[in-house]
């Protein structure tokens, strides 16, 4: 098939499946300017939405589309592929949209020459290190990256029309009940919408990142290995990872393997990392990390087990929420705490070099023992780290306290998981 055709193809079939989906407003929607001269990149993982955002943006605008995940492109070189967009749009072509652009080999030195050439570009990939890395090699200064992820539970309340009063008891009923399908499916645009079968959707995006977006890409020696070990860290949110004890579990030859394999997994965007907090730079680069998924709907559709354990989801759902604030504020950094006595607080927020916030996430108190775990790591981190910032996120506990420990009082914040997430972005940021 000539090229033209098969770019025509491509923006045929982007207009027909945009159109059976509503455009649901983002909130990285705010993150774009139109009149920039600076090359718009859009980075996440499939399917949750990078497209529509930037045809979004494009509305009312002529402009060239190409889609770099179809297999026939790959092989034909860029200048073909111009001159094709030349003949379907003809020359006075001046803005291009270039999908999935990660699968272009040197596409870098492609967009840069566009660029130069004074096109607007506006781009899209699924694959966060090859991105990153040749757009600082290349690219420096000349462009603007958004990180996009699922549906936060705002988005998804969007999607569902609710607009009751949260201040109403019918509206945080509502809300509280809708907390639990959003947790359940997740936030990919398709399963919040309604146009897939959940579980097989979120099964078949799985498999496909996995098969696709990885283990081809990096022509992985172990193929088998890596799959479970992908499975073992989405079936386990919130575990701290040891690259030597995975190295033994799974009969790896050196702790260099693992550890290329997570990095494979988070630059696919299928998981996320937290590293260690310690105030030494070379610590947190060392630390056990803690891994999460990428979505509460996909860790629902890949777990073997009747039921879950709803801290792990609560707390999955929270760091999401937080790598979603931290790509709209990028001072924000996000770490764990752990003493030496083994006491931890899930997340600790620090901006600009000072511990702004600590939380822990805690679906329920199952007895007062367990209660009194939490909120002793809570008070001795934050004595140790000089914060007095302190949330409790909790299925549905909300007030305040002020509690004592070995000379430590502080008072301490609990909210429920479902009103956190729709407080502002600013609240979210500082916990506050």
């Amino acid at each position: 098939m000539a090229i033209p055709e098969i770019l025509h193809d491509q923006r045929q079939e982007l207009e027909r499946a945009l159109q059976r989906l509503s455009l649901v407003p983002r909130e990285a929607e705010k993150g774009f300017y139109f009149d920039s001269h600076l090359i718009q990149v859009v980075s996440g993982v499939r399917r949750c939405g990078k497209s529509v955002l930037i045809y979004k943006l494009l509305q009312g605008k002529e402009f060239g589309y190409v889609n770099f995940d179809d297999d026939r492109l790959l092989k034909v070189e860029p200048n073909e592929i111009l001159a094709g967009l030349y003949q379907i749009y003809g020359k006075q072509l001046q803005i291009l949209f270039l999908d999935e652009i990660q699968n272009l080999e040197h596409w870098e030195l492609f967009v840069n020459r566009l660029h130069r050439a004074d096109f607007k570009i506006f781009l899209t990939g699924s694959n966060a290190k090859l991105l990153a890395k040749e757009m600082a090699t290349h690219l420096t200064g000349r462009h603007r990256t958004v990180e996009l992820f699922p549906f936060s539970f705002k988005e998804f309340l969007l999607a569902k029309n609710f607009h009751e009063d949260i201040g109403s008891t019918r509206g945080r009923s509502l809300a509280a009940q809708l907390l639990q399908e959003y947790l359940q499916l997740g936030g990919f645009p398709e399963i919040v919408l309604g146009r897939e079968e959940p579980m097989l959707y979120l099964r078949e995006l799985y498999r496909r990142i996995v098969e696709r977006d990885i283990v081809s890409r990096y022509n992985v020696a172990y193929k088998k290995t890596l799959k479970e070990i992908a499975y073992t860290i989405i079936s386990n949110p919130g575990k701290q990872v040891s690259y030597g004890k995975m190295r033994r579990q799974f009969g790896l030859g050196s702790d260099h393997t693992v550890k290329n394999y997570l990095s494979y997994l988070e630059e696919a965007y299928l998981m996320a990392t937290v590293s260690k907090f310690s105030f030494k730079p070379v610590e947190i680069e060392k630390s056990e990390k803690k891994t999460y998924g990428i979505d509460t709907g996909m860790l629902t559709a890949m777990s073997v087990q009747s039921g879950r354990d709803f801290g792990q989801i609560y707390e999955n759902a929270v760091v999401l929420e937080l790598l979603r604030r931290q790509a709209y504020f990028p001072a924000l950094e996000i770490y764990y705490w752990k003493s030496p006595e083994q006491e931890e607080v899930d997340f600790v927020l620090r901006e600009n070099k000072k511990v702004t916030g600590l939380i822990q996430v805690c679906y329920e108190f199952k007895n007062e023992t367990t209660k009194k775990r939490e909120l002793h790591a809570l008070l001795k981190a934050s004595k140790n780290l000089h914060c007095t910032n302190l949330l409790i996120i909790t299925n549905n506990k909300e007030g305040e306290e002020l509690n004592t420990w070995f000379g430590i009082q502080r008072k301490v914040k609990y909210i429920p998981l479902w009103k956190w997430l729709l407080e502002p972005n600013e609240s979210n940021q500082r916990t506050k």
